[in-house]
């Protein structure tokens, strides 16, 4: 049960992001930051979403793998 709440949804939002989340119950949480990574790919264009890409994809691994549901 230990496995749930830590390593393996870190190690899965590193494949998918989000679905570390979505795993822990987290359901709202796991979709929100699907659609924040989508829409921050299509910010790429403007640039910006250079920034907050990353920013977003390191914080849902280490949200994944610390956060309790």
């Amino acid at each position: 049960m230990a496995d749930r709440k830590y390593g393996v949804p870190a190690i899965i939002s590193l494949l998918v992001p989000g679905l570390g989340q979505i795993i822990k119950g987290e359901i709202l949480k796991g979709l929100g930051i699907m659609l924040a990574l989508f829409i921050s790919g299509v910010l790429t264009w403007v640039l910006i979403g250079f920034i907050t890409t990353p920013v977003i994809f390191f914080w849902q691994v280490y949200d994944a793998y610390n956060a309790q549901p």
